[in-house]
């Protein structure tokens, strides 16, 4: 199966859908998300989403949530459930494309490393895992249940892990692309 979805992202791969999903991705980076966490902070220091927090402690988890207030909460909730599970379709498919666009440039068709290209399915799919679980925490609020906090830091990591490595890989396929002058191999 991921050999299937590691070819489709290679079948896919046009110059002006790496474009387009470069532009969707930067609307979303650079305007939707800034906007959303400015909602979210309310003029209050100090609070951000959940998922941009990196090995944070159930205590600081639930700080933050109860800091989110009585409507900060609902808020928050509402974009785990609508724009946040959009975006990492769009990450999915920016990444996913733009590596794959980089290696059919910099990397032979045999080589196995071409197979790397789905890294970003694993950084969308610990993002959708993450965010069921921020949702469940802030419905569940008051209620403070450690283990599943402690399951949001878990997938928390392995999400950045996933989105560090697609960056790595984006690098690594610059890199090649730029020794072989950008022609297809």
């Amino acid at each position: 199966m991921l050999n299937r979805i590691s070819q489709k992202f290679y079948d896919w791969t046009k110059g002006w859908l790496v474009f387009v999903s470069f532009l969707l991705d930067g609307f979303f980076s650079g305007f939707i998300m800034p906007l959303i966490q400015g909602m979210m902070q309310g003029g209050q220091g100090g609070t951000q989403p959940l998922d941009l927090m990196l090995f944070a402690t159930p205590q600081k988890i639930f700080g933050m949530i109860e800091r989110y207030g009585e409507y900060g909460r609902p808020f928050y909730r509402n974009v785990e459930l609508t724009v946040d599970t959009v975006y990492p379709i769009v990450y999915l498919f920016f990444f996913g494309l733009l590596i794959s666009w980089l290696f059919q440039r910099g990397l032979a068709s045999n080589s196995p490393m071409r197979k790397l290209n789905i890294a970003p399915l694993g950084a969308w799919f610990f993002d959708l895992l993450e965010n069921i679980v921020i949702v469940i925490l802030l419905s569940v609020f008051p209620v403070q249940p450690t283990a599943l906090a402690w399951i949001l830091v878990l997938l928390s990591t392995v999400k950045w892990f996933f989105a560090g490595a697609s960056v790595f890989l984006i690098l690594i396929g610059l890199v090649m692309a730029i020794r072989n002058g950008f022609k297809k191999i």
